[in-house]
């Protein structure tokens, strides 16, 4: 007997108005994930034959911004008519006729609910040889959820609270709306469940009924842990789940090695990486595919996204995206990583340097002051203070090549296309618009020349005039002195 589901339904056709939101509900993000792509998740990790998402509301967008992570999920799309009972019907449109076996259906609007518990209710459901299955849950306060009534044949009714008497309101079990069914009690109850009613919508709940009177055994299985049936239905609640998916996030990789100083001020995406003994400081956000590797300290003060850290980098009140740091390399205060920066082992990028596509190699640094873009830098070279790689004529990229073990003065401007040599150096304040031979000094020489008494002359009366006249005075003073 299979304890995988034959399909997975996902329902995801409200409007959610109240979001009020010109991005569909859905699609609102948590933990680095759109809402539904954790549904989508959970639903592809019991391993179903089928799985279906029901979409109505911008069904287009999204369709689209799930295409490249769920390949395999067919859509439906809900038609005119209203109700979970119609979407169910219509996610049941896209799955073959003759399908048998357990279709469980679940919400994209249920962030924290896992595959685990779901492929808990897929088992129950088999092992039960049940009709129907609900997944349910015990609230210290069931206050607004539909009660779970039960007599000595499983579950004998869904009750909504504004329909319960005084003791059904007393029940703490509490309906999720997450339901396992067998699929051709399913499809033959939902034939038979009408629009009657104040909303004139097709009601997914009244085919328990409808299933118990054709002689189906309605069981339920009850879950301790509220959080995984909540849904999202406007901001205060999608934050406070996104709250505490991050406190799990959190928690399980504090269990797996992880320092984390300071709990309350990071924030950690579901898709990020971490390996044992890796130090997070306070005021730390890791986003996306993040990678850090072992020994690796990052913050306070840092926001990555898409960013891979090797084994004891520092980082330091650094914001960077689709960038790569090598091994023992050092980033920060104040950094700034912009896509295709790649620092190697044991580099530097220091305080107030922002790069972009920029390969920096082992050993090089970048220390401060600097903006280093659309450049490759070999290894063991020092880049100065205040240097500016000029990549840009207003029309076109061009590329900035310096070999190992350069030395490049501070004040340095790089116009593109250039390469500068190995082992070559220059002076401060170089303007460097041709190539540099490797081991060649390179310089702009140009006389100084001073224009003795300008400030007197130019500026009478100011601060900076006044001061002029005290110091040729006392330096007068002091040649007489001396004489």
């Amino acid at each position: 007997m299979t304890t995988q589901p034959a399909a997975v339904i996902v329902l995801a056709a409200g409007e959610g108005t109240r979001m009020k939101s010109a991005t569909p509900k859905v699609l609102h993000p948590l933990g680095g994930r759109p809402l539904v792509g954790h549904a989508l998740r959970a639903a592809q990790s019991t391993g179903p034959g089928h799985l279906v998402l029901v979409l109505r509301h911008q069904a287009e967008r999204v369709r689209a911004a799930l295409t490249t992570d769920f390949p395999e999920a067919r859509v439906a799309l809900q038609d005119e008519v209203p109700g979970t009972g119609r979407a169910v019907q219509c996610g049941l449109d896209a799955l073959p006729d003759d399908l048998t076996g357990t279709v469980l259906v679940t919400y994209g609007d249920v962030p924290l609910l896992s595959g685990e518990t779901l492929e808990r209710l897929t088992r129950v459901h088999t092992e039960g040889a049940n009709a129907m299955t609900v997944l349910t849950a015990l609230l210290d306060d069931p206050t607004g959820y539909g009660r779970v009534l039960r007599d000595e044949n499983g579950v004998s009714a869904i009750v909504e609270q504004k329909d319960a008497t005084e003791d059904q309101r007393a029940v703490r079990e509490v309906n999720s709306g997450v339901y396992a069914f067998e699929v051709t009690a399913l499809r033959t109850a939902l034939a038979g469940v009408g629009r009657d009613n104040a909303a004139g919508e097709v009601y997914l709940t009244d085919v328990l009924a409808l299933i118990r009177s054709a002689g189906g055994r309605v069981e339920a299985l009850a879950l301790e842990d509220e959080w995984e049936i909540r849904g999202v239905n406007d901001r205060v609640q999608l934050a406070d789940l996104a709250a505490e998916a991050n406190r799990r996030t959190l928690r399980h990789w504090m269990l797996a090695g992880v320092t984390i100083v300071d709990p309350s001020t990071t924030w950690i995406d579901a898709d990020v990486t971490l390996e044992p003994d890796v130090t997070i400081r306070p005021g730390v956000q890791l986003h996306g595919s993040t990678r850090v590797a072992t020994g690796a300290v990052v913050g306070p003060d840092c926001t990555l996204t898409d960013v891979e850290v090797g084994a004891d980098a520092v980082l330091e009140r650094t914001h960077g995206s689709s960038a790569v740091i090598g091994a023992g390399a050092q980033v920060g205060p104040f950094a700034y990583l912009r896509p295709g920066t790649r620092l190697g082992a044991d580099g530097k990028i220091g305080t107030f340097v922002e790069t972009k596509n920029a390969t920096i190699g082992r050993g090089s640094k970048v220390p401060h002051l600097s903006y280093v873009g659309d450049a490759t830098i070999g290894e063991h070279s020092n880049i100065g203070a205040a240097s500016v790689f000029v990549n840009y004529d207003g029309v076109r990229k061009a590329h900035t090549t310096i070999g190992d073990h350069v030395r490049m003065g501070s004040d340095n401007m790089y116009v593109a296309p250039v390469t500068v040599g190995d082992g070559a150096y220059s002076g401060a304040g170089t303007v460097i618009r041709k190539d540099v031979p490797a081991g060649a000094l390179a310089i702009n020489v140009a006389p100084q020349r001073n224009m003795e008494g300008w400030t007197l002359s130019r500026r009478p009366g100011t601060p900076a005039a006044e001061a002029a006249q005290r110091a040729n005075e006392q330096s007068s003073t002091d040649r007489e002195s001396q004489s």
